[in-house]
């Protein structure tokens, strides 16, 4: 293999131009061409390949966001749009792509590598829902952006005596709310992977209240219940005020920590190697700090699990 191509795709993430950077100067290293894809399977369709040097990813570990744009591509997921991104890898002599996403992303390198083009997936996405790694590429910055708003929250909660609710992003998943939530020292955490009781919630404020307790903050995930419904029941359910914030799309910015520089970077250039040994259909990912790979369709038949040991801790410790 000569000439390998990367694209990011879905949303973006705090990391994934440091993964970008691994693999193109991993690349490079050992002597293969490196073409970046912008705008993601979109781009691929339409031809925006450009080929990538060094300098093409100098001074952009730092930085959040993707330097190759991403975008949801509802004509990829045809076989129609699939032969149009292959006819492109092929006019552009690309022979493998690395590709940096969440499932949508792998769903069209699984589709790439079903038609015979080798493909490896790069677990990239906030929510930590990639089943086969413990942790995903802008999962600890998205973290510790959401921690830095609980933690300014909570100063206007105690100085109000109001309950705040906080709604974080994860999709389906419930990682972002459940490990912010512990973190964070929150009263109530509420997960799409657990299901609540609203009056036994309303009975944990009442009895924190009763023994002085002036102010709580319940971290919701996006997955479970829109917040500011949720709040509403609340307040019918235990006579509390509260107040929202969602946090939103502030979660995907910012610069990465330094655990995701370098767990981007180990990915990148491991995905690299996967190529250079003739394999395709794979994804990354790591397991008790050791880098693994495995099937990238048997990945998308699996289903996403979190340490629900870390539900119990919370619901424990916020006594």
């Amino acid at each position: 293999m000569k000439k390998i191509g990367v694209l990011t795709s879905g949303g973006d993430s705090p990391g994934m131009n440091a993964a970008i950077r691994a693999v193109v100067r991993k690349a490079i290293y050992h002597d293969l061409e490196v073409y970046g894809i912008y705008g993601g399977y979109s781009g691929l369709i339409t031809g925006n390949i450009k080929k990538l040097e060094l300098g093409s990813v100098g001074d952009i570990i730092h930085r959040g966001g993707t330097m190759l744009q991403s975008a949801r591509c509802l004509e990829f997921k045809t076989r129609e749009g699939q032969q149009k991104g292959i006819e492109q890898l092929k006019a552009h002599g690309i022979e493998g792509l690395v590709v940096i996403g969440g499932d949508g992303s792998y769903r069209g390198a699984k589709a790439l590598t079903e038609q015979g083009y080798p493909c490896v997936g790069v677990p990239g996405t906030i929510d930590n829902d990639i089943p086969g790694t413990e942790f995903t590429i802008g999962f600890d910055t998205a973290l510790n952006t959401v921690i830095d708003a609980i933690d300014k929250i909570r100063d206007t909660a105690t100085s109000h005596e109001r309950t705040f609710i906080i709604e974080v992003m994860g999709r389906d998943a419930g990682d972002i709310a459940l490990w912010a939530g512990l973190a964070g020292g929150a009263e109530t955490i509420l997960i799409p992977e657990e299901n609540y009781d609203m009056q036994e919630i309303a009975a944990r404020l009442r009895k924190g209240h009763e023994r002085g307790k002036k102010h709580s903050i319940i971290v919701i995930a996006e997955g479970v219940y829109g917040a500011v419904d949720f709040a509403k029941n609340l307040e019918e359910a235990s006579d509390y005020e509260t107040r929202v914030s969602v946090l939103g799309h502030i979660q995907r910015g910012g610069s990465p920590t330094v655990q995701d520089r370098v767990l981007a970077s180990r990915l990148g250039a491991r995905a690299v190697e996967l190529l250079m040994e003739g394999k395709g259909g794979r994804a990354v990912g790591i397991e008790k700090n050791r880098l693994v790979d495995y099937d990238i369709i048997e990945a998308l038949a699996k289903k996403h699990t979190l340490d629900l040991n870390i539900y119990k801790l919370s619901q424990e410790l916020s006594i």
